[in-house]
């Protein structure tokens, strides 16, 4: 019996991972945006603190998996030396606020197209379309002029990445490797003590379940391409769980079978939708929903695009960015990740207001 080439093992397990990450966000409700404006409009941070358990379990087991000398967090996109910190926090805040329009994020409207919600399938159409555009089309000149002269080149200044042990170890003369250990312990140790310290939280067993798998997915990611598409010849881009870029090649794929590659991402896009729907029908809540009205199409329209836009220029989205490059202690992805959450909430603002600078006003106004 042959064994599978090593990109097909690679692609299944990404399957796979993308199965369980569905199937997780369906049965939880695991969502930013949902996080975001249940904190916002009603003092709920119960999705809020899953979402940073999340953060925490994928940051602790992925700098151990570096650590350990498993993996090389270094040559992902992420921790590259080209600190791209003004497109990091534009494309958050695009990608915040598109998210908040069109109901949720990229991994949550695939999760809702495989749970029978066809306004998602617009969604995911318009953040491939307007993603690949920005990537490699229409709006990739634009991308490229921001990149031109915003990007800190910090190879120049004598860093290798633009982690925060690289960083700061260079930046105060000391050890890289103590500060890994330091910075990869403590700030998940923080970010846990945050997250338990709340009694209601700890009685949600479904919310604690969602952020810790979730976590362990994104850790799984790593070490899929990592440990498993390690190949002394032809090894497989280290990546993790993102989004919105391979939303984008999966149409591609999907439409052509030759313009792209079926790889992890397109493979993990894939796993997404059929987890969702595989849970959606086991605890019954798999439901056909339409559009309600014209302006309902149109928000959700502008969500992708800004969400496909923003994801690209950002270098990812809210798994992207927010748990797969903050897991690398990566400056740029804190700095996504920052505009994300204040995109999204001047995108609950703008719902509340119904203009922009009234929006505006209220963000400033009431955080």
């Amino acid at each position: 019996m042959t064994a599978l080439p090593l990109p097909y093992l690679v692609n299944l397990a990404g399957l796979i991972l993308g199965v369980v990450f569905g199937a997780m966000v369906q049965r939880s409700n695991f969502c930013t945006m949902g996080a975001i404006s249940d904190m916002v409009l009603m003092n709920d941070a119960n999705r809020l603190r899953s979402w940073v358990l999340a953060i925490a379990v994928a940051m602790l087991g992925s700098q151990l998996l570096q650590l350990a000398g498993l993996i090389d967090l270094n040559s992902s996109i992420y921790a590259g030396t080209n600190l791209g910190w003004l497109g990091a926090a534009i494309g958050g805040l695009l990608f915040g606020f598109g998210m908040v329009q069109a109901g949720g994020c990229g991994s949550r409207t695939l999760v809702r197209l495989g749970a029978g919600n066809l306004k998602s399938l617009l969604v995911v159409l318009m953040i491939g379309i307007a993603g690949y555009a920005t990537l490699r089309g229409l709006i990739g000149p634009a991308r490229l002029w921001l990149e031109g002269w915003s990007v800190i080149d910090l190879k120049s200044r004598g860093f290798a990445t633009q982690t925060l042990p690289d960083l700061l170890g260079l930046g105060f003369g000391l050890d890289v490797r103590s500060l890994r250990w330091g910075l990869g312990l403590a700030i998940p140790a923080l970010l846990l003590l945050w997250v338990f310290r709340d009694a209601r939280f700890r009685r949600h067993p479904v919310l604690i379940a969602a952020g810790i798998v979730i976590g362990l997915v994104i850790v799984g990611g790593w070490a899929a391409t990592g440990i498993l598409g390690a190949d002394e010849f032809e090894p497989t881009p280290l990546v993790s769980m993102t989004f919105v870029a391979p939303i984008g090649y999966a149409l591609q794929y999907l439409m052509t079978f030759t313009g792209a590659t079926l790889d992890f991402g397109v493979s993990t896009v894939g796993g997404v939708i059929l987890g969702a729907f595989l849970m959606a029908k086991a605890d019954g809540s798999f439901r056909i929903e339409s559009f309600a009205n014209a302006q309902d199409v149109v928000s959700h329209l502008l969500g992708g695009v800004l969400m496909g836009i923003g994801g690209v220029t950002a270098l990812g989205c809210t798994v992207g960015q927010g748990l797969t490059g903050v897991s690398t202690l990566a400056l740029g992805s804190f700095v996504a990740l920052g505009g994300i959450v204040i995109g999204g909430i001047l995108g609950v603002r703008y719902l509340e207001e119904g203009n922009l600078p009234d929006a505006i006003r209220a963000l400033f106004a009431r955080g």
